[in-house]
This record gives C-alpha cells, sequence and structure tokens, in this order.
C-alpha cells in the first residue's frame, strides 16, 4: 500500500510513464521501446494537464464572475473535484480501493468480462467516492466495499461498450475510458439519443464538426468556436474589453491545442498497444482486442464536446437560480463540463446539437443530485477534516457529488438484500450484453479482416 500510495502521490505525468514501462515490458516490447513509449505518455500528460490547466484557470474565474453576477444564494457550495478526490482517498474504502480495483480488472480480463486494461489508477478515487457515501450511509465498511466494487464493474462494461466510438471520433485507437465520472452519463446519452432519433425534423439535425466547417467555412472550424463562445463567457461574465479578448483567444486556443496534446500521448501508447494485441492472440485464443484504459482528459478536446460544454457553462449557472429543489451553487466544477460530455460525444457521433441536450439533461439532473447527496458529502468532508468555506452549511460537487451512477447505487444499497439483488441483475445483464456486443465486433473484424 505505501509503495502504490507513493507511485500515486507522484502525480500522472510520473506515474504514467512508469506503468507504461512495466506494463510494455510485461507485454514483451523491448526495454529502450518500453522506456521511450513511457516517457513519450508522460510528455503528453504533462501538455494536457498544461492546457488543461489553461482551461480550468481561465473558464472558473469567468464562471466565478457570472455567479457573483447574478448574486445567487444558495446554501450548498461546489467545492470541486479536488475536493471531492481528497475526500474519497481519506476514507476507509479509499485506503484499499487502488488495490482491489486492480485485482477487480484483472479478475475481469481473465474471465473475459472486459477488454480494458485500467492503467489509470489515480481515477479510482471516483469508486471509492462511491464507496465512501455508501460506507457513511450504511455504516458499515462491507457494504461500501460492494458498492465500489459494482461502480468498477458497470464502469468497465461502459468502457468497453464506447471504446470503437472513443477510437472513431476521438482518433485514440486501442484505447477506452473506464473513467468513474464520465462513463456514468452514457446510458442517459443513449436513452437520449433514441429519444432524439424518434422526433422527425430534430432527428435530421446535422451538427458533426465536418458538416459545421463544411456549411460555415472558418466559422465552423474549431479554432473559431471556441473563440466565440469564449468572448461570450468573457461578456458575460462581466469583463473588460482586453480579458474578454484573452478569454476568447484561451478558449479557441484549448480547442486546438487539446487534441494535439492528445495525439501525442497516443505516440507513446500505440507501441504498447500493440504490444497487448500481440500477447494477448499469442497465449489466449479469441481473445478479442484490448483497451488500453485512460483518464478521458484525453477526449474532452473533441469539439462537439467542447464546444456544447462551452455553452452549458452560463446556462448550468441559471438553472442553479431557477431550478425548483435545487440548492447547489455551481462554482469550482463549472470547468469540469467537458469531461461529463467526454463519452456523450461517441454515442451522439460527434453531433454537436445532441451532445448539448443531452448535457442540459444531465446538469438539470445533476444539480437535483448532487442537492440529494450534499448531506453525506458533507458529512464525508467533516470526517476528513475538510475546511468547510464560509458561508456553506453544505457542500457538493459536480464530479462526483452529481454523478447518476453513484447516486443510483447509493438509493440500491439502502435497500439492502432488495437493493443488493438489483444490483447483481443490473450487472449480470450488463455482461451478457457486453458478451454479445464484443462476439459480434470480434465477427465484424474477422470478415473485415
Amino acid at each position: 500500500m505505501e509503495i502504490i500510495s507513493y507511485i500515486v502521490g507522484l502525480g500522472a505525468s510520473v506515474m504514467m510513464p512508469i506503468i507504461i514501462t512495466i506494463l510494455g515490458v510485461c507485454l514483451g516490447t523491448k526495454l529502450s521501446k518500453a522506456i521511450r513509449s513511457g516517457l513519450m505518455v508522460g510528455v503528453g500528460f504533462i501538455g494536457l494537464n498544461l492546457v488543461i490547466g489553461l482551461l480550468t484557470s481561465t473558464l472558473g474565474p469567468a464562471s466565478h464572475a457570472m455567479v457573483e453576477k447574478l448574486g445567487l444564494q444558495l446554501t450548498v457550495i461546489d467545492v470541486g473535484w479536488p475536493a471531492a478526490a481528497a475526500i474519497a482517498f481519506a476514507s476507509t474504502v479509499g485506503a484499499i480501493i487502488i488495490p482491489i480495483g486492480l485485482v477487480v480488472n484483472i479478475i475481469l480480463l481473465i474471465t473475459k468480462q472486459t477488454r480494458t486494461v485500467d492503467v489509470d489508477i489515480w481515477d479510482y478515487w471516483h469508486f471509492a467516492f462511491t464507496g465512501a457515501l455508501v460506507t457513511a450511509a450504511t455504516d458499515s465498511i462491507l457494504w461500501g466495499g460492494f458498492a465500489a466494487i459494482v461502480n468498477m464493474i458497470i464502469v468497465f462494461y461502459l468502457a468497453d461498450w464506447t471504446a470503437p466510438g472513443v477510437e472513431e471520433y476521438n482518433k485514440l485507437p486501442g484505447v477506452s475510458l473506464p473513467h468513474g465520472f464520465s462513463a456514468a452519463y452514457v446510458p442517459i446519452a443513449i436513452v437520449i439519443n433514441k429519444i432524439i432519433d424518434m422526433i422527425p425534423g430534430i432527428r435530421d439535425v446535422k451538427a458533426d464538426p465536418e458538416t459545421l466547417q463544411e456549411k460555415f467555412g472558418i466559422f465552423g472550424e474549431p479554432l473559431i468556436i471556441g473563440s466565440i463562445l469564449g468572448l461570450i463567457i468573457g461578456a458575460l461574465a462581466g469583463y473588460d474589453v482586453k480579458t474578454i479578448l484573452t478569454v476568447g483567444i484561451t478558449m479557441g486556443g484549448c480547442l486546438v491545442l487539446i487534441p494535439k496534446m492528445a495525439s501525442m500521448l497516443m505516440e507513446g501508447l500505440l507501441p504498447i498497444s500493440d504490444s497487448a494485441q500481440e500477447f494477448i492472440q499469442k497465449r489466449f485464443k479469441n481473445a478479442g482486442k484490448i483497451y488500453i484504459g485512460l483518464d478521458s482528459a484525453v477526449a474532452i478536446g473533441h469539439p462537439a464536446c467542447m464546444a456544447a460544454a462551452l455553452v452549458l457553462v452560463p446556462i448550468t449557472i441559471i438553472l442553479a437560480a431557477v431550478l425548483p429543489g435545487n440548492r447547489v451553487l455551481p462554482f469550482a466544477d463549472l470547468a469540469v463540463l467537458p469531461f461529463m460530455l467526454a463519452m456523450v460525444v461517441p454515442v451522439t457521433k460527434g453531433n454537436v446539437f445532441r451532445t448539448f441536450i443531452v448535457g442540459l439533461v444531465m446538469v438539470t439532473i445533476g444539480l437535483l443530485i448532487a442537492t440529494d447527496m450534499a448531506p453525506l458529502h458533507t458529512q464525508l468532508a467533516i470526517n476528513a477534516n475538510f475546511k468547510m468555506p464560509s458561508g456553506a452549511t453544505q457542500i457538493a460537487s459536480i464530479c462526483d457529488g452529481a454523478n447518476p451512477l453513484t447516486w443510483i447505487i447509493l438509493q440500491l444499497t439502502g435497500l439492502k438484500v432488495v437493493g443488493v439483488a438489483v444490483l447483481v441483475a443490473v450487472v449480470g445483464a450488463m455482461a451478457v450484453i457486453n458478451s454479445k456486443i464484443t462476439k459480434r465486433r470480434d465477427a465484424q473484424e474477422d470478415i473485415q479482416a
């Protein structure tokens, strides 16, 4: 545990090169090639974190300014995902989640229940957060551990289902996204996307980046879309002209730079992904394709994701003011809205309009979920000696305090035996569906080969 905790504490830019290098050597990659791949992945994460940091440091203050301008007086303060992650890892479940997660992933791989090798162990905090909430609600570490494992298994299935779409629309070959926050919105996206398919007229709206660029020329390019939305956000924040222009250029730059940083990361990851496929094919017949599980940060740069997320920032603030039953003041986590939409893009096939509609529904539901879970969230924070912000009676976060999958698991575990039966049935059904989907994909790949 001390070794694992030390490695995790190094941060993604150091932790990932170590993990990728070790994984590469284990899979038969030459040591020199594995080291280079690991370092290149580290460079990609450094670049990605720099750009995301720029996005957050620009979008966050603008969002805060909009909140203050509207003068919202809500008693539950959104303290952001860093606080939620710290609270999760400070819990009893958080102390054991990494070894549990590694064992669960290995078992799922051996039994062919997943195709994802999750190397992003930092993001196990999402599962720990679910487990910590359930532990606090039931006063039982066993229930909390069970909840965390169920959450993890469901997310692995969702990562497998969306992996081909991530490859196609995010240009991330051999990658899946077993991200506890982003993956939770995939079922909602599937349902809403199906509903849109049934509505004449609306179902025919084509708003993918290629179509937008074809129709609007230069104004359909991600750079221009991001810059225009940035200018609007700056204006709504009440900034002066200089700052408005800075926000506009920064947002446009982020839409261009994030995919480039992700492609650099992929340059390092591809040799390891190829080695993984060769390793599996040699030792396990009919095992199918294997995906490397990464943080959804590598996917947020898709134009549909970023454009929809930037539009949702001011709308989320307005929703918080008018939505009946909401007591959450969106604040620190407004900048993570792209992560909410990262895995929606493969479902909507990159359609900006559909991604926005799905996002609007998700934000509305999310505010109510965050309000409902705020008492438990606050209790966990107090247990972890978290300093409460001034003026706040309770705290929440969009990531993971507004997570629908976490909320559902929390409600079902409250029903004890009945809830367990439902969760086991859901996992079993997903296992059957996942098996059928992967077999169908394997058959299609054999035909193409």
